[in-house]
């Protein structure tokens, strides 16, 4: 049962020197940060947070002070993209962030909404900028590893030189290929059998065409999911950047 007292008389009775509650470091979105930080397995990669603010002033308010990690929000629902693969908010940016709501007394119930591990490691072969072997060979043994029931992937190109960034975008047309931001480097997405992303044969086809005019580059399966069953959608969602892909 919480306190009759208000969260922000008590942080700021809490300033004035008098002992903390334990409700009120239990309520603190730092700490429900670190609990939340303290459940993820060893090797997570992205984790999506949603923090549920009391009102639409302290929700602006609070997406004015998360502005460092590009946090959206919308009514009283704020969303935070946490990434330790460098592209989103690092866990220690967040922390401090958090930690600056407290600071502010404002209260919040933060929640896990998702989370991916790391990218598993690839063959060095197929891991190789410049690898010597074909772009469809290299397709043909990445998705040989993956596991018999995959459903959905989330696949880089990266091209050996940017003479073929022009004729690669044209030859990938059809797995409806995006820029990966500066780098000279497609993704795309590939579903096996519904919704978003090109089918698995579209895409060695893809290969193939690339391989014929001679563009060389390496071919990575950044994510993997298994067996997805669509709900009232066309697929799943991936969460990038803090972005859907």
């Amino acid at each position: 049962m919480l306190s009759p007292m208000r969260f922000a008389d008590q942080w700021r009775a809490i300033r004035q020197g008098r002992p903390e509650s334990p409700e009120v470091s239990e309520r603190r979105i730092l700490n429900q940060w670190r609990a939340i930080e303290q459940s993820l397995p060893e090797g997570w990669g992205n984790a999506r947070l949603k923090l549920e603010v009391p009102d639409a002033a302290q929700a602006a308010h609070a997406a004015a002070l998360l502005g460092p990690a590009n946090a959206t929000h919308r009514g009283t629902t704020l969303w935070i993209y946490v990434s330790r693969l460098g592209d989103g908010a690092v866990p220690d940016l967040v922390a401090r962030l958090f930690s600056g709501l407290d600071a502010e007394a404002i209260e919040g119930r933060l929640e896990l909404a998702g989370a991916t591990e790391k990218p598993r490691a690839v063959k060095a072969v197929t891991a190789q900028p410049r690898s010597s072997m074909a772009l469809v060979e290299q397709w043909d043994a990445a998705v040989a590893e993956l596991p018999e029931d995959w459903s959905d992937l989330w696949v880089e190109l990266e091209l050996g030189s940017s003479d073929y960034l022009d004729r690669g975008a044209l030859l990938l047309a059809p797995v409806n290929p995006a820029r990966a931001g500066k780098r000279l480097a497609f993704r795309f997405r590939v579903a096996r059998r519904f919704g978003y992303g090109a089918s698995p044969e579209m895409t060695r086809r893809c290969f193939e065409r690339l391989g014929a005019e001679t563009i060389r580059g390496a071919v990575r399966i950044l994510y993997a999911l298994s067996d997805t069953k669509p709900v009232s959608t066309q697929g799943p969602v991936w969460y990038v950047g803090g972005r859907t892909v």
